[in-house]
């Protein structure tokens, strides 16, 4: 089964994704993880990919593109896979179709993680970390026991830049104004599936697996 995975940063899709992995039997590929390897690996494609990640700059889709699909044509995508972070766009979409068609494939399924903004704010934003072991608490989920002190060490909690309620407002505005044109997309085509996220980990893995037909 070839699946894409999609929802906003924080709607929990590499947690999902984890799960479904060992559900399915498939690997798990990110975006993140691919540039990792090739970077590591010292491929040529991994190369330009740190070249752009090295100034800051979004690496273009040209590499990313490549990397995909030199990745889904290993050997252990060859029962299916499940695309986390890829694609973002509806031109990496149409790029990754054509990939696919090539060898007579294309997606099964698109699932969309979806959780209200304000939902995701108070989730991340709640995020603290100890500075000196890092260990992750949150504020309103799993505080520390002490307040702004971490249980194991008892140094000082931070909150990363990431996790400022201003920076998760840009990467959700960013998240809507390149993605809601990819939803449309695949609802074109009939493989978007939609859940609710807003419950708990294993309900909205039960509700993933139901869309999926698995163990029914």
């Amino acid at each position: 089964m070839k699946l894409v995975l999609m929802g906003a940063p924080g709607a929990g899709k590499g947690t999902q994704a984890q799960m479904l992995k060992e559900e399915l039997k498939v690997p798990h590929i990110s975006t993140g993880e691919i540039f990792r390897d090739n970077i590591k690996k010292g491929t040529e494609l991994g190369k330009k990919a740190k070249e752009f990640m090295d100034r800051g700059d979004l690496v273009p889709d040209n590499v990313t593109i490549g990397l995909v699909e030199n990745r889904i044509k290993e050997d252990d995508c060859s029962a299916g896979f499940i695309l986390d972070g890829f694609p973002r766009t509806v031109k990496q979409a149409e790029n990754l179709d054509r990939i696919l068609e090539k060898s007579g494939d294309r997606i099964d399924c698109v699932l969309n993680i979806e959780i209200p903004d304000e939902k995701i704010v108070k989730r991340l934003s709640g995020r603290r970390v100890c500075k000196h072991c890092g260990k992750t608490y949150h504020m309103s989920y799993s505080p520390p026991e002490k307040d702004g002190l971490c249980d194991l060490c008892d140094d000082g909690l931070i909150q990363r830049k990431d996790d400022r309620v201003e920076t998760i407002r840009e990467r959700l505005n960013n998240y809507h104004r390149q993605t809601k044109p990819l939803i449309g997309y695949y609802r074109e085509m009939g493989i978007l599936k939609e859940v609710d996220g807003q419950g708990s980990i294993e309900g909205t893995f039960e509700s993933l697996k139901k869309m999926l037909g698995v163990n029914e």
